[in-house]
């Protein structure tokens, strides 16, 4: 127990000592040493100095600090420490901007921000990708050399670049392979073999992620033992040598004759000759016939082995004898294309400058100097082109085109009529708006080039139009809104009243005769003046004619007679001079005529009987007097008050209360005068201005004219009389001065150019005749007699044919002589022949336009056909060959689809005698196919076409666009089908052969628009009031709504939705209906005095509701028209006077309240005496008064304005300018409209407009230009293509108008036509001849397949003869290079070798489909291995993959899927892909569906099963494959190989497994790569309890060692408190000490421990 107690002691000291040192630490940083004091720096200043470059100084703040951060003295620092405040720089100047620039360096590789910040290794599962960070250096350098520089330099002039960015590092993507294939056959038919199966790769694996698994499993298999020894040995053929020229004809020939020099002369120099001249014909005849066709035949050889199943060569002789293939042959010496250099570049093709145009090309060529032989690369473009612009100062401006426009037509409303108004009998006489149009059309308008006459008087300089499609930008309008005006229809007042007789002249008073005039006057002016209205003055014969005369203006009072009070007396006149046209003038005019007499008249006396004044006389009855009918008038008066018996005047009788008179006693013989239309302008013969043309729009004025027109007197009812039955003096005039229009002739434009005629040629070669046309356009019509138009507008003529139709073709010449291989190169070979054999020949090639003329070959290679070939194999037959006859031509056939038809050869020369030529298998002398069957079935295809309808004529030239009327856009047209026609096999031939002309026909109707029908207006109704402003109203109704596009109808009422209201303010004349009372009738007294007949009584009176006219009321009407508070009182109660009484006339009206309205004033009225009282009797008063009353008796005015009315258009107008009126209504301050006269007579402002212009929205339907020409087929064959036409708007629908039909484009089907095509027949079996592997060739044919163009699947019933795919470029899906053979391997028996390339996969995009990430798009393509030995398996090469980027990439989601294997419980997981592809790689291994297994993670690999010890394992025949993380990848199967030993003859079997060569050496299969000892977890996934007692005891120890430190720092703080309290000697002290490291000042206490102790004991 004593050590552990030293122990204890031992760690309670060293804890001590720890918390001193650290409770001392904190202490000192108070304390006021050196050691708390440091230096501190500012940022250096700017460079100053007076050279720019290195000669600069800049300079910073030092100062001294405390730790605690404030400023002390610099004393308190350490001086040895001080930082330097200044140092050398680099001044910059702006010149120093040209000499430095920061340079750039590339990026670095992605960092993934999680390692870079914490070095934590990248996870496991990786979603998208991994955020990271990339850097870059980036320096000043000085751009001359390169060398660095201070970054101030820089960062003066530009902020230095980043040095950081954000990237994204892709997910590691795996390998991701396809399932396998299903197994091969077994590689041998006996004995123990391999069968095989592969798999292709879909995705290569990506940034980092796992390589792919094998692609191909092997399995042994053994069909049965072999019943005799097995082929072990193959003849293996090498591949052909590189093709080479024998040797030279001079050595041969000297050789040869070094060879022949012994013999006799004579006869061999003469068969040298013959053998010499018989080359060089032979040469002369293989010659070419250009250099750039340099054939060389040579020859090739190959090597042909005996090789060992396991590959080893072996001795000849022990492969099996036969036929010996053929190990040298003729070939063609490759020669690569030469071309010559570039052609200077031809003149831009743009020969004009202007930079808004886009620019030409210029193109340049070269030769082809050697075209390309045997494999010899092929030749390079020979043409080039390139964008251009014409260079230089003489280039002359582009030509601008602009449009022009001819004059507008004549405004024509009938144009914006709908379909009701159509109807109307006649249209004549419309006016308001209307529409005017006009053709565009486009002209040169540079103003170097050509000017453009505006005024149109030098017609010959008009502008020459082109086509429409040189001129862009905004077209003009061809058509506008115009304004015809409206007549104005002259409207008159009535009829005044019959004028005085007077003097036809009062200038000549001499005649007897006389008239009486009555005018009217024009209250609405006309359209064209007075002259337009009726006649204004009518006349009436009369006797006694005076021109003044007086006229009575009312009578004085009655005065009697010798000045009594009562009785007979004199009423004087009150008369005014007047003359005829009823003006006072002065009285001495009518001196002539004693003015009217005094009246008499009697003043009743007081017992007098007392009548009231005359009424003033009535209208008269008649306007005029006749033998039946007389003019009447009457005036009446009532009785006042009776007499008083005797001695007073008696009363009358009461038919003397009323008179009556004759009036308008003049005959009804009324004249005027009558006036007829004027007529036309015509020159004026004395004037001296000379008629003028004018180019302008007609208003200019040329010359006076004059006009006539006819006057005649007429008699009303009567007609004409004698012109002096009419008075003189109102005759209007028969002549008028007037303007004549200026002549305008016609102006035309100059034709246009002739159209281009095209080159067009049959499929021989022939030129088809055209047509060109040339058009002009009339800019101004003629009028007022100016020049007319000419006829002929557009003129047509033929085509001059071309000389020679455009294009090129191949022509290919007779093939030469076969040639073989030299015979010294051949005459050791086993069974050669001197002059028979395989061998090579060769033809010529030339180009050649269409008439067979000879060109260059440079045009034909323009037209990208492939050249034909110029070599070709061919068989000079030697004696043992059989030799054949060509075919003869097929027999005929008697009818089609019936029998056969057959073809021969025969054996020609010694192969009759031959028995091996006889064999009729090898070698047929006769064919027999079936007869040709022409049977062909037509049927429709596709929809139906869109309604069309027939074509008027031809489309319109494209010189010109005008807008026409109504087009016909409705009725019967036909829609079309196409048809395509099959033959008897199903394959797609011409419709003709079916007698089609490929479509049918079908009638079809396009319903015709039906606009809105609305009724006639009806009449206005009556105004709303009878006196002042109000409103009238008119309607029309629906009858029938739009349909099929009709015009719209206008806005209805809204709550009435089929009727369309239109309301105008009116006036009604307050005096237009007035109250008439009659006279007050007799007293009726109550209590009648018999005596004295008076007292109180009663007067009646009817009062009635008339018509007033300007002859006064005239007839009654209903009494509702009249106001009802101006009614008069109909009857009135009062006292009659007694004889003797005062009696008073009636009250007088009453005077006129002053305004404003007020109490304090008054108004009064007042009557006078008619008889006077007897004596001692008084007269009531004659005057009374009583106060105004506002509303009452006196009344404030003021006017009220009426809202404007709708916009009111003419009678005759449609639309256009109109007029909205309002009127002025005079109301009193009770609210009640009254005569206007009373605002009027009180002299108010009028501050208001009473009529404004407005317009009414013309309804102008919408316009479409005509249908342009159909369009190219949008397929040039094929089952679907389709022709389109299309029209645009010209005018777009306004108003009301009718709007624009749906069909803007039109499609129909095109012509059913035969697609043709090259394709290529599928890759024969590599052929090597009679041997069985080795170096050989394999070939495909070229064929020519026919399809309709839907896409479908090609398939061989659609081969036709190649014939119809002469026309076609040589191309298989656009590839040009056309390769029917090539080279191949046959692999020998037992070879492992690597299949041939699989199919590009599809094309894979590397994304992560919910992230939106997207890395590219590859595909890829992968060669499998292929064993047949088990022996050779180690001589295997490795498989091989290749990817390439792609465009359009699929994002596709793998997903695991499971299902149970079939009577097993144990579920099978497997990945698929989105698109249902079942895949290896590429779903997540943390996804895998769920099994029942307790392994974490859980078993998803296929043949994968959970192991009771929880890891896991494959099933039997597979192996583990694990992951980089040590997980379960796949299970791949052991190939288990039979392999026979040589002691065993029973083949005992060796077993081999298949080990994953990723793996390192230390992983084993099936176990994890890390294995925890210690499972903190139990099997049900929960902590043991072990882990809760290992987690307590941490805790434990950890509060103790908390303690410990605190109990330590209290002691050392005790200690410390101690030592301060005592005086310590100097040896005795502890002093903290500090030094400066570059951490800091670290501070220590070497004494502590000594004084501790020493304290302590």
């Amino acid at each position: 127990m004593g050590w552990r107690r030293d122990s204890w002691h031992l760690l309670v000291s060293l804890l001590l000592l720890l918390g001193c040192v650290f409770r001392r630490d904190l202490a000192q940083t108070d304390d006021g040493g050196k050691s708390v004091y440091f230096w501190e720096t500012g940022p250096w200043g700017r460079c100053m100095g007076s050279d720019c470059g290195p000669g600069g100084s800049q300079s910073r703040a030092v100062w001294c600090a405390h730790v605690e951060g404030w400023t002390t003295l610099h004393t308190n620092c350490d001086q040895s420490l001080r930082p330097s405040n200044q140092r050398n720089c680099f001044r910059v100047c702006d010149w120093h901007k040209d000499l430095y620039d920061w340079r750039l360096g590339p990026w670095n590789p992605c960092v993934s921000v999680s390692s870079r910040t914490s070095g934590a290794p990248r996870p496991f599962i990786c979603s998208g990708g991994e955020e990271g960070i990339q850097t870059r250096e980036v320096d000043c350098t000085l751009k001359s050399d390169d060398s660095p520089a201070e970054d101030a330099i820089c960062e003066y002039f530009e902020t230095k670049p980043r040095l950081e960015q954000a990237c994204l590092i892709p997910c590691p993507q795996d390998c991701i392979v396809s399932d396998y294939s299903p197994w091969t056959s077994c590689s041998k038919t006996c004995g123990t073999g391999l069968r095989n199966r592969v798999r292709s790769v879909l995705v290569p694996p990506l940034f980092g992620g796992s390589i792919c698994p094998n692609l191909t499993e092997f399995q042994s298999c053994k069909l049965g033992p072999c019943a005799g020894p097995e082929g072990m040995y193959s003849l293996r053929v090498g591949a052909w040598t590189p093709c080479v020229l024998p040797q030279t004809r001079t050595a041969r020939q000297a050789k040869r004759r070094k060879g022949k020099g012994q013999g006799s002369g004579g006869a061999k120099d003469l068969e040298t000759k013959e053998l010499i001249q018989k080359k060089r014909t032979r040469n002369r005849l293989n010659r070419q016939e250009s250099s750039s066709w340099d054939v060389q035949v040579g020859y090739q050889t190959r090597d042909v082995n005996c090789v060992h199943r396991n590959s080893s060569s072996v001795p000849r002789n022990l492969c099996t004898p036969r036929e010996a293939p053929l190990i040298i042959q003729s070939c063609v010496l490759p020669r690569d294309c030469q071309v010559g250099d570039w052609s200077d570049w031809s003149p831009c093709s743009k020969t004009c400058s202007d930079s808004k145009l886009p620019g030409g090309w210029r193109e340049r060529r070269r030769q082809v100097l050697q075209f390309p032989t045997g494999e010899g690369t092929e030749c390079p473009t020979i043409s080039e082109r390139e964008p251009c612009e014409p260079q230089g100062d003489a280039v002359m401006p582009c030509a601008i085109y602009a449009w022009r426009t001819t004059e507008w037509s004549d405004c024509r409303v009938d144009l914006l009529l709908g379909q009701q108004d159509r109807r109307r009998a006649n249209l004549t006489g419309l006016c308001g708006g209307g529409l005017q149009t006009r053709e565009i059309y486009c002209v040169q308008a540079n103003a170097e080039l050509l000017k453009y006459v505006s005024d149109f008087q030098e017609k010959d300089k008009a502008a020459r139009p082109v086509e429409n499609s040189l001129c862009g930008g905004p077209v003009p309008d061809r058509s506008q809104l115009c304004q015809l005006s409206c007549p104005v229809e002259c409207q008159v007042s009535p009829w005044g009243a019959w004028g005085p007789c007077t003097f036809e002249s009062c200038a000549d008073p001499s005649a007897k005769k006389g008239f009486k005039l009555r005018r009217r006057r024009i209250t609405n002016e006309p359209t064209g003046g007075p002259s337009n209205c009726p006649h204004l003055v009518e006349a009436l014969p009369c006797d006694q004619p005076s021109c003044y005369d007086w006229q009575l203006v009312g009578l004085e009072r009655c005065v009697p007679v010798e000045q009594k009070p009562c009785g007979p007396g004199t009423q004087l006149a009150r008369v005014r001079c007047i003359d005829s046209n009823g003006k006072p003038v002065d009285e001495s005019l009518c001196s002539s005529t004693p003015p009217p007499d005094p009246v008499a008249c009697q003043v009743p006396c007081s017992r007098d009987c007392v009548l009231s004044d005359w009424t003033p006389w009535s209208t008269c009855s008649q306007t005029c007097s006749s033998k039946t009918v007389e003019g009447k008038q009457m005036r009446t008066r009532s009785i006042l008050a009776y007499n008083a018996g005797e001695g007073g005047a008696m009363c009358p009788n009461i038919s003397s209360l009323q008179e009556v008179r004759n009036c308008n006693e003049h005959a009804c013989t009324v004249y005027h005068w009558q006036t007829g239309p004027w007529g036309p302008c015509t020159e004026d013969p004395s004037s001296a201005s000379l008629n003028a043309t004018s180019a302008g729009a007609g208003f200019e004025t040329c010359s006076k004219g004059l006009q006539t027109r006819k006057v005649m007197c007429v008699r009303v009812n009567v007609g004409q009389v004698p012109p002096k039955k009419c008075p003189d003096a109102p005759r209007p005039s028969t002549v008028r001065p007037c303007q004549l229009p200026c002549k305008k002739d016609c102006i035309m434009t100059p034709f246009s150019d002739w159209t281009s005629c095209p080159d067009t040629c049959d499929a021989a070669g022939n030129a088809v005749k055209t047509k060109q046309y040339r058009k002009r356009l009339v800019i101004q019509a003629p009028s007022n007699g100016g020049q007319e138009c000419p006829e002929v507008l557009e003129e047509e003529r033929e085509c001059q044919p071309p000389q020679t139709c455009p294009g090129f073709r191949w022509k290919s010449h007779k093939w030469r002589k076969c040639q073989l291989v030299p015979w010294f190169l051949r005459q050791d070979r086993p069974g050669a022949q001197e002059n028979c054999g395989p061998g090579l020949q060769t033809r010529a090639v030339s180009c050649r336009q269409l008439d067979g003329t000879q060109v260059d070959v440079s045009e034909c290679l323009q037209l990208g056909r492939s050249m034909p070939a110029l070599t070709q194999r061919c068989q000079l037959p030697c004696q043992d060959d059989c030799q054949l006859s060509n075919w003869s031509k097929f027999s005929s056939c008697s009818a089609d689809c019936v029998g056969v038809r057959t073809r021969k050869r025969a054996l020609i020369g010694r192969s009759k005698k031959k028995d091996k030529c006889k064999n009729t298998q090898m070698y047929p002398l006769s064919e027999t196919q079936y007869c040709p069957c022409d049977k062909y079935n037509a049927q429709p295809v596709g929809n139906w076409s869109d309604c069309i309808l027939p074509e008027g004529g031809r489309a319109e030239s494209v010189l010109g666009l005008k807008v026409t009327g109504d087009v016909k856009e409705c009725g019967q047209g036909y829609r079309y089908q196409a048809m395509v026609c099959y033959d008897q096999d199903g394959r797609l031939v011409e419709t003709a052969r079916c007698n089609s002309h490929g479509y049918i026909e079908e009638a079809c109707i396009i319903p015709c628009p039906s606009d809105c029908k609305l009724s006639e207006w009806s009449n206005w109704s009556r105004c709303s009031k009878s006196c002042g402003s109000g409103v009238k109203v008119r309607s029309k109704w629906l009858r029938e709504k739009p349909y099929n596009g009709g015009r719209p109808c206008p806005k209805l009422d809204h709550v009435n939705q089929a009727q369309v209201y239109e309301v105008v303010p009116c006036q009604s004349d307050c005096n237009q209906y007035v109250w008439v009372a009659e006279p007050w009738s007799v007293w009726k007294v109550s209590n009648v005095d018999l005596k004295e007949n008076c007292g109180e009584g009663v007067q009646t009176r009817k009062v009635r509701c008339m018509l007033n006219t300007i002859d006064g009321p005239s007839e009654a009407v209903e009494d509702y028209l009249c106001d009802p508070e101006e009614m008069p009182l109909g009857a009135r109660e009062s006292r009659l006077p007694c004889p003797e009484d005062c009696v008073l006339n009636d009250w007088g009206p009453w005077t006129r309240c002053s305004l404003p309205c007020a109490r304090s004033k008054g108004r009064i009225r007042t009557a006078y005496t008619l008889r006077s009282p007897s004596a001692g009797r008084m007269c009531p008063d004659t005057a009374e008064e009583e106060p105004c009353g506002l509303n009452l008796n006196c009344f404030n005015y003021f006017y009220n304005i009426t809202d404007w009315s709708t916009c009111q258009l003419s009678p005759s107008a449609v639309c256009g300018q109109g007029i909205k009126t309002r009127m002025l209504d005079c109301v009193r301050s009770d609210g009640k409209s009254v005569d206007i006269k009373f605002c009027e007579e009180l002299k108010l402002e009028k501050k208001w407009q009473m009529n404004i212009s407005c317009v009414v929205e013309c309804p102008v339907n919408c316009q479409l230009s005509e249908w342009s020409p159909w369009s190219e087929c949008s397929q040039t064959c094929g089952l679907d293509g389709k022709m389109w036409r299309q029209r645009s708007v010209v005018q777009a629908s306004q108003g009301d108008g009718r709007p624009c039909s749906s069909p803007m484009v039109q499609w129909k089907p095109c012509p059913v036509r035969p697609c043709y095509r090259w394709q290529y027949s599928a890759w024969s079996e590599c052929r090597v001849e009679s041997v069985v592997c080795g170096h050989g060739t394999r070939y495909r044919n070229l064929t020519c397949f026919v399809s309709d163009g839907s896409g479908g699947e090609r398939d061989s019933s659609g081969q036709v003869d190649e014939e119809l795919c002469s026309g076609l470029e040589l191309s298989v899906d656009g590839d040009k290079q056309i390769r029917l053979k090539e080279a191949c391997m046959l692999p020998c028996p037992g070879e492992c070798y690597l299949m041939e390339w699989s199919d590009w996969s599809s094309c894979v995009s590397i994304c992560v489909k919910d992230a939106g990430v997207d890395f590219g798009s590859v595909r890829v393509r992968s060669r499998a291995v292929l064993a047949q030995e088990p022996e050779n398996l180690q001589l295997c090469p490795d498989q091989v993959w290749e990817s390439q980027p792609c465009t359009e990439g699929e994002c596709f989601e793998y997903k695991w899927q499971s299902s149970f294997w079939p009577n097993s419980s144990r579920p099978f997981i497997w990945c698929q892909r989105s698109d249902g592809l079942n895949v290896t790689g590429g779903c997540l291994p943390a996804t895998p569906v769920m099994d029942d297994s307790t392994c974490n993670p859980p078993c998803f690999p296929p043949t994968s099963y959970c192991s009771e010890a929880g890891m896991c394992m494959c099933e039997e025949g597979y192996t583990e494959v694990l992951s980089t993380g040590g997980f379960l990848d796949q299970c791949a199967p052991i190939p288990v190989l039979e392999i026979p030993t040589a002691g065993d003859k029973k083949g005992d079997v060796k077993t081999s497994r298949a080990i994953n060569p990723t793996l390192t050496t230390t992983t084993q299969p099936g176990r994890s790569g890390r294995t925890w000892y210690l499972q903190p977890y139990g099997p049900d996934g929960k902590l043991k309890i072990w882990v809760y007692g290992v987690a307590a005891g941490a805790f434990v120890l950890l509060i103790f060692i908390v303690s410990m430190i605190y109990l330590a720092c209290s002691y050392c703080a005790r200690v410390h408190r101690s030592l301060a309290s005592q005086e310590v000697h100097a040896n005795g002290a502890a002093v903290w000490t500090g030094q400066q490291n570059a951490r800091g000042t670290v501070y220590t206490c070497p004494d502590c421990q000594e004084l501790a102790q020493s304290s302590g004991s």
